[in-house]
């Protein structure tokens, strides 16, 4: 901490002793912005008619006795030092988190010990402190072997004869860490791919991320928090599946369509799961959806290629079978033709030469057929029942 921004906490902070506040410091890595909040004023020292020299003596013992029981039993390290940051006093605490022995304390500088700290912050919070102020540090501390770890001290001022500061610090290392997984998890959730909301034992949503926003076409999280989640949900063997899951206190995943604002309908793989608090009581539920309306196209599609594949395979077999008899009956056709080309009898040439159209016929159907490479289908007749099989024919 350097002299200048020594000098700015001391023109920010108010002065005057109707205003009694604690004032927040954080150190390293930055000096975050300080926050202030009432405290009760506490009660000044009161001046005692003057007793004789033993009972002042023995006052004084028992006095030192209950400080010393007072400051040993403090759950927080206490480290008491004059205005300028030299150590006077420690419990058995400080020894622990700082490994420092008691008398190893003697003589060092609390600045020592707060890393990132000089001289303008022990002015601050002497000027501070005047006014009955509480101060609260966000910093980190040196031990003995010059490894760090996070902790929070409170600072207050000791008015006895001269002005002492006593520190308490408190080793927040656990804390860190669960604050930083916790900003860890919601980064993950807020960056996911997948659509996640948690919603309530009422499967009311309490919280949605932007990518489940966007797979429902929401704008905001506020058009959704608060609503029943299967309101969303278009399956209905899906929506029942919600209560289920809260109901056996299992997990299910599965499939499911859905609409999105605009109406247009899609396709979600969704996984749900009880939420549980620390104690194992449910609270809720949590989803996760994954978009799968391209992959439906897709296996749509390949089903689609497999069936054209299946009936063009099926119309060419049927184009093979159907030649060769063709071909035979063609052939028949043009050696009956001459056979009885003196006949004299019109009737049989007639008939002779009909057949022989229709045969023809016959060969240029499977010509079409064996050119056929998209298998589309068209009504045969126009009739009211015009999705039935029968009047389905294929387009060639």
């Amino acid at each position: 901490m350097d002299e200048k921004s020594g000098e700015k906490q001391e023109q920010d902070m108010p002065s005057g002793s109707d205003f009694s506040s604690t004032m927040r410091i954080e150190i390293p890595p930055d000096l975050l912005d300080q926050g202030q909040q009432r405290v009760p004023e506490t009660t000044r020292l009161r001046i005692r008619p003057q007793t004789p020299k033993t009972a002042r003596l023995k006052a004084a013992e028992q006095a030192d006795s209950k400080y010393s029981q007072l400051l040993q039993s403090i759950y927080d390290a206490a480290i008491i030092t004059d205005i300028e940051g030299h150590i006077i006093d420690s419990n058995v605490r400080a020894s622990e988190f700082l490994q420092f022995t008691h008398s190893e304390f003697n003589g060092q500088s609390i600045i020592d010990i707060i890393s990132g700290s000089d001289g303008s912050l022990l002015k601050t919070l002497c000027q501070n402190l005047q006014n009955e102020k509480f101060a609260l540090l966000q910093a980190y501390c040196l031990r003995k072997d010059q490894t760090f770890f996070p902790a929070e001290i409170a600072v207050n001022a000791l008015k006895f004869e001269q002005m002492l500061l006593c520190f308490f610090i408190r080793d927040v290392t656990l804390r860190k860490k669960a604050e930083e997984m916790l900003r860890t998890e919601h980064n993950a959730i807020q960056n996911a791919g997948n659509g996640i909301a948690i919603a309530d034992v009422s499967a009311k949503v309490e919280y949605a991320n932007p990518a489940f926003l966007q797979m429902w076409g929401l704008e905001r999280p506020e058009d959704i928090i608060g609503k029943d989640i299967r309101s969303l949900i278009s399956d209905q063997t899906t929506a029942e599946m919600v209560g289920k899951v809260l109901e056996e206190r299992e997990s299910w995943s599965g499939e499911m369509q859905a609409k999105r604002a605009d109406g247009q309908d899609f396709y979600a793989q969704v996984s749900m799961a009880c939420n549980r608090d620390s104690d194992g009581e449910i609270v809720g539920m949590v989803f996760s959806f994954d978009d799968i309306s391209d992959r439906k196209q897709a296996e749509e599609a390949l089903r689609q290629s497999e069936r054209q594949r299946v009936m063009l395979a099926s119309v060419g077999a049927a184009c093979h079978h159907l030649g060769q008899p063709a071909t035979v009956i063609m052939t028949n056709l043009e050696l009956i033709k001459r056979l009885t080309k003196d006949a004299g009898k019109p009737e049989l040439e007639e008939i002779i030469q009909l057949t022989n159209e229709a045969a023809e016929s016959l060969a240029g159907v499977l010509h079409k057929l064996n050119a056929v490479n998209e298998y589309r289908t068209i009504q045969y007749l126009d009739t009211k029942d015009s999705k039935s099989p029968t009047n389905i024919i294929l387009d060639i």
